[in-house]
């Protein structure tokens, strides 16, 4: 239940509406609502069918809609900050390697003074 009520929030966001618009047009509580894109309530197929025609696709479609394009999307910033971040790892060894380097030239400098 958990992934048809992710599937359902990420319509939601896609339409631009709040939980309460959606709450409103299935004529439900706001926490009903929240209930089932968090997957604690689970959906009976005459809700189901409720939810699907107000996203305008079958149950079916519900059932087995996967935005790929979204997905592809947060793969390819995800790869990004991964990127990103084994530079930021790098440059800070090097940082350290210098920081190392600085302190032995000091303390050689303070022994042959």
């Amino acid at each position: 239940m958990k992934t048809l009520g992710k599937k359902i929030r990420l319509l939601r966001h896609q339409r631009g509406w709040s939980q309460e618009d959606v709450a409103k047009r299935l004529d439900i509580s706001i926490p009903a609502f929240s209930k089932i894109e968090t997957g604690i309530t689970d959906i009976n197929l005459s809700r189901l069918e409720q939810i699907s025609i107000l996203f305008e696709m079958s149950v079916v479609q519900l059932l087995t809609f996967n935005d790929l394009e979204q997905e592809n999307k947060y793969n390819s910033e995800l790869d990004t900050m991964t990127k990103k971040l084994s530079d930021r790892e790098t440059e800070v060894i090097d940082l350290q390697k210098k920081v190392i380097e600085l302190y032995e030239e000091l303390r050689l400098n303070k022994a042959t003074a």
